[in-house]
């Protein structure tokens, strides 16, 4: 659930060659084939380039849960997005402001603290998911249910990694506070607002807040290696998942998210993630204000609760996810009619960097997916 790879990768791409659209769509296929071929139990691709019906591809390794394209599926840290448009849907109703100390809706946390360093990541609130009181919730081995508040609890009792507003680091607890302010200034749940303020009116029909490890509709199974196949780069505490059983792998879709809550537990559909992503960025959710404010980006090209990067192909507008078997790339351009998204069912050798055939195939369909979203041609071989 912490920032991976994914997006970051785009940054990367190699030189253009000369393709037709048809030959881009093969070309995407055939490297989601060599992603699954890497070891990814499977991949989701679709990519709409606004100028026609949306190309969806799916793949999958033959011993994995068969992947369709609208399937629901754990979104991550791309949770933060929405997270930060229903903040700044709060600020454009005055209800809250992007300068409020944090300290007026969450007593004690560090002084200096501002709305706006929670969401774009300057407060220098050490990251929850690092505590090693999180470490069976992320394995699947603890029953408790996580709330936001607990969460902050956790990151908040960590010193500060600098002093708030004097740099950037990405935490999981900044996203934890934005979930207990949203609750305390709403007197609603998270899982409400998501359902009012974002699916229900964008009619998005797979996508919410779950309330523990189950689903809605039809889903993709998430993988992680069993502790006798997992790579040898992933730390030794995090070997061991909890799950079913499956071809030298453990099936982690049962397992309860909680532990993302409002920093990662959104379930989403990449046909959803779509609209979502073209309502955003249009400004059908948010003013033009209070949408400039969240394109307004620190650090490595950070906003509030999106990235920017600039690629040979375009500028791309995002986030990335992962959360115990399942990472997700999202991107749109800045008008979000144009969109391309990429899930795989697996996590942890992402996250650990453990597995350097898949993560180059990963960064090949990342670069191919990122062209293919602008109607340019694709790369003819792997990134450099």
């Amino acid at each position: 659930m912490r920032r991976t790879a994914l997006v970051a990768a785009v940054i990367a791409t190699a030189g253009l060659t000369t393709a037709t659209q048809a030959a881009a769509s093969t070309r995407l296929e055939q490297l989601a084939r060599n992603l699954v071929a890497a070891g990814a139990p499977g991949v989701i691709v679709r990519v709409d380039d606004g100028r026609g019906r949306p190309v969806e591809i799916t793949e999958h390794a033959p011993w994995a849960h068969r992947l369709e394209a609208g399937d629901e599926f754990r979104m991550g840290s791309n949770t933060k997005t929405v997270m930060a448009a229903l903040t700044l849907q709060l600020v454009a109703e005055r209800r809250l402001s992007l300068s409020d100390p944090a300290g007026k809706w969450l007593p004690g946390l560090a002084s200096g603290v501002t709305l706006r360093m929670l969401l774009n990541h300057t407060s220098g609130l050490a990251d929850y998911t690092e505590d090693p009181a999180l470490r069976n919730a992320i394995l699947g081995k603890d029953p408790h249910r996580w709330t936001a508040a607990e969460l902050l609890a956790v990151g908040a009792a960590h010193p500060p990694v600098f002093a708030p507003g004097t740099d950037w680091s990405y935490s999981n607890t900044n996203y934890a506070a934005v979930g207990v302010i949203l609750e305390r200034v709403t007197g609603a749940s998270l899982a409400d607002l998501v359902r009012d303020r974002i699916a229900r009116p964008l009619h998005l029909t797979h996508t919410y807040l779950p309330a523990d490890g189950s689903w809605r509709g039809r889903h993709a199974h998430g993988y992680e290696p069993d502790a006798a196949h997992m790579p040898p780069a992933v730390p030794a505490g995090f070997s061991d998942v909890a799950g079913t059983p499956k071809a030298g792998h453990v099936d982690v879709s049962g397992n309860d998210p909680s532990w993302g809550a409002s920093a990662g537990a959104i379930v989403s559909s990449a046909p959803d993630w779509a609209r979502f992503y073209t309502a955003l960025m249009s400004g059908k959710l948010l003013p033009a204000a209070q949408l400039a404010e969240m394109r307004t980006v620190v650090g490595p090209g950070y906003g509030l609760g999106i990235l920017t990067a600039t690629t040979p192909c375009g500028t791309i507008w995002g986030h990335d996810g992962g959360i115990t078997g399942y990472s997700s790339s999202t991107i749109t351009d800045g008008t979000g009619r144009r969109t391309a998204t990429i899930l795989v069912p697996t996590e942890f050798v992402y996250e650990f960097d453990a597995a350097p055939e898949l993560a180059e195939a990963q960064r090949a369909l990342q670069d191919a997916t990122t062209c293919a979203m602008f109607g340019k041609p694709v790369t003819a071989g792997p990134a450099t």
